[in-house]
C-alpha cells in the first residue's frame, strides 16, 4: 500500500503541484471550529463563517458565552447552523471544562493516537476533525479522510472500505514520510473537480493508468471546473 500511496502522491503532484500552505501553523482550536463549519458546504462558505465568528466576537471565549441562536445567526453561511452553532459551544465549553481554558497546547506533547483519542471525547468531533488538527496544526505525517478522499481512494483501489473513517484507519501508518499534505490536498482536488460521485471526468484523470475503478467513464465530460480553494489551509 506505501508504494502505490507514493505513487499516487507523484502523479497527482505533477498534475496538480504541491499545494501552498502558510508558514504558520494555524492554532488547533482555531482548526477545531474550521473543520466543523467546513462540513457538507463549500470551503469559501465555511471561510466566511469562520472570518464572521472572528469579527464578530472578541475571543473563543466570548463565543462560549454566546446562546446557539446567536452563533448560529453568525455562521448561517456555512449551512446547518443548528448543528454546528450546538457543536462549537460543545467543543468550546469541554474545553474550559477539561483543561481550565480554551487552549489545546499540551496536545503537542502527545503522539497521534493520543491526540485523536483525547479530541474525540469533545462532542460534535470525530476522526476526521481532530485528524485536521494532527495535518494542518501540528503538521502530523496524516491524511484526513474526508467523502472525497474515501470515493477516490476505494475507486482507485488502495483500500476496499465502506466509510471515511475505516479508510483512515487503512491508510494512516502507510502514508510515506513528508507527504501527507499534498497528498491529502491533491486527493479532494481530484474528487472534486475529476473524480466526481457520479459521471466521474476519467479521460483527464492522471491517475487513470492506475485506477481500478470498474466503471469508468471514458466520454468527454467537458471542461474541469477548477475548485483549489481550500479552507484548512486557510485558516489562520
Amino acid at each position: 500500500m506505501k508504494q502505490k500511496i507514493k505513487k499516487i502522491n507523484q502523479l497527482l503532484v505533477k498534475h496538480y503541484g504541491i499545494p501552498k500552505r502558510s508558514k504558520k501553523l494555524p492554532n488547533p482550536v482555531d482548526m477545531l471550529i474550521g473543520t466543523i463549519l467546513s462540513q457538507n458546504t463549500n470551503d469559501k462558505n465555511s471561510y466566511q463563517a469562520f472570518k464572521n465568528l472572528k469579527s464578530k466576537f472578541s475571543s473563543w471565549e466570548d463565543v462560549a458565552k454566546q446562546p446557539p441562536s446567536k452563533i448560529e445567526n453568525v455562521i448561517r453561511v456555512a449551512g446547518l447552523g443548528k448543528q454546528k452553532s450546538r457543536a462549537i459551544k460543545k467543543v468550546l465549553n469541554g474545553l474550559i471544562k477539561n483543561n481550565g481554558g480554551i487552549t489545546l497546547k499540551g496536545i503537542k506533547k502527545l503522539s497521534d493516537e493520543e491526540i485523536l483519542t483525547e479530541l474525540t471525547k469533545f462532542g460534535g468531533v470525530g476522526i476526521k476533525t481532530a485528524s485536521c488538527v494532527l495535518l494542518f496544526s501540528l503538521d502530523r505525517n496524516v491524511c484526513p479522510v474526508d467523502t472525497h478522499v474515501h470515493r477516490v481512494l476505494n475507486r482507485i483501489g488502495v483500500v476496499q472500505t465502506k466509510s471515511p473513517d475505516k479508510t483512515f484507519q487503512k491508510i494512516n501508518g502507510n502514508i510515506p514520510d513528508g507527504i501527507a499534505h499534498p497528498f491529502h490536498t491533491n486527493l479532494i482536488r481530484l474528487g472534486r473537480e475529476i473524480c466526481k460521485p457520479s459521471k466521474p471526468n476519467c479521460t483527464v484523470c492522471p491517475l487513470l493508468k492506475i485506477c481500478e475503478y470498474d466503471e469508468k467513464n471514458l466520454e468527454q465530460v467537458g471542461s474541469v471546473k477548477k475548485n483549489d480553494f481550500m479552507l484548512l489551509d486557510n485558516i489562520n
